[in-house]
């Protein structure tokens, strides 16, 4: 099989990943758990083989195109936190779920972003630029949104620390091994062979992401899903309603195809993974059902973007 034949089936193998997921997941609950301990591992050796494929010296480009980082601020902090603050109104008898909720809703992608927007045609490299900005205006606003959605009685300290050591770990680091790596690979034909063999591993890394993801956390959400039931309908109508937001804000701007694109990845695109921490950290009262509303929203976001891959290209196209 040729790379090219790997990422023309990568939605089949994405879909066997899951599939497989849920298997281990379910029938060796006790020896998948210890799956957690990867998922930072994975999700860092995922963006690594990304930012590998990615011309960095394009990238001082890309905060020079504000109509493109407009948009990217409107969708996701104006918009976006209009749509979850409707969706989540009739989770506000269920304390716990609803700060689950807004964590994760609120909080647009830093890491693999980039990838799904890459897989689904978009300008990854736009979005890669992007994500330091992203990241500091969420961690600027996210009290904020918490206090007015939250109210007063609610009233839940966040501390930055899980998001600066998740941004460190997830895009820092693997960017500057990539960076590196490019550099070496111009001087040294081992450095170069390297490269071409990591230009395999894209797919298989997201495989890998999803089997660590799904299989660990599936048992967990299981045992309280009952109870989870409310937030379902939440994350479903953002599901459908945050790409729309995201594509009509990139047409507003008259954005080009490629933009558009990485506009409606980033607006449907939440920081599941990154905002668990956070979850982990509240009050003991609140915490273990706020992490499995996390954790519920990750596996729904992972297959829809599986679905979003598909459709976004074919939807958002030359007029």
């Amino acid at each position: 099989m040729t790379r090219e034949q790997l990422e023309t089936h990568q939605i089949p193998v994405y879909f066997a990943a899951v599939l497989a997921a849920l298997a281990f997941g379910l029938l060796a609950t006790d020896t998948a758990h210890h799956l957690q301990a990867l998922i930072t591992p994975a999700i860092a050796v995922l963006m690594y083989a990304m930012f590998l494929q990615i011309p960095f010296l394009d990238l001082r480009q890309g905060l020079g195109n504000r109509r493109f980082i407009s948009a990217l601020l409107l969708a996701n902090f104006v918009l976006i936190p209009l749509l979850v603050w409707a969706i989540t109104r009739g989770l506000v008898a269920h304390p716990a779920i609803l700060i689950g909720a807004l964590l994760v809703l609120l909080t647009p992608c830093i890491d693999y972003v980039v990838v799904f927007t890459h897989i689904g045609k978009g300008d990854s490299r736009q979005t890669l630029a992007a994500t330091p900005l992203l990241l500091l205006v969420q961690l600027v606003l996210l009290p904020v949104y918490l206090a007015l959605m939250l109210g007063d009685d609610n009233a839940v300290a966040i501390s930055i620390a899980p998001f600066v050591e998740a941004f460190a770990l997830l895009i820092v680091l693997p960017m500057i091994l990539a960076v590196l790596t490019s550099a070496s690979a111009r001087r040294s034909r081992v450095a170069s062979k390297w490269n071409d063999a990591w230009a395999w591993m894209p797919v298989p890394a997201m495989a890998c992401v999803l089997v660590v993801v799904i299989g660990s956390q599936i048992a967990a959400v299981l045992r309280d899903f009952e109870r989870l039931l409310p937030v379902i309908p939440a994350y479903l109508g953002f599901m459908l309603l945050a790409p729309v937001i995201g594509f009509a804000t990139a047409r507003l701007m008259r954005l080009p195809v490629a933009e558009v694109r990485s506009v409606t990845f980033s607006a449907s695109t939440r920081n599941s993974l990154v905002v668990l921490p956070l979850a982990l950290a509240l009050p003991e009262d609140l915490r273990g059902l706020a992490a499995a509303a996390v954790i519920t929203q990750t596996l729904m976001e992972l297959v829809s973007e599986l679905i979003y891959v598909r459709v976004v290209p074919a939807w958002v196209r030359d007029r």
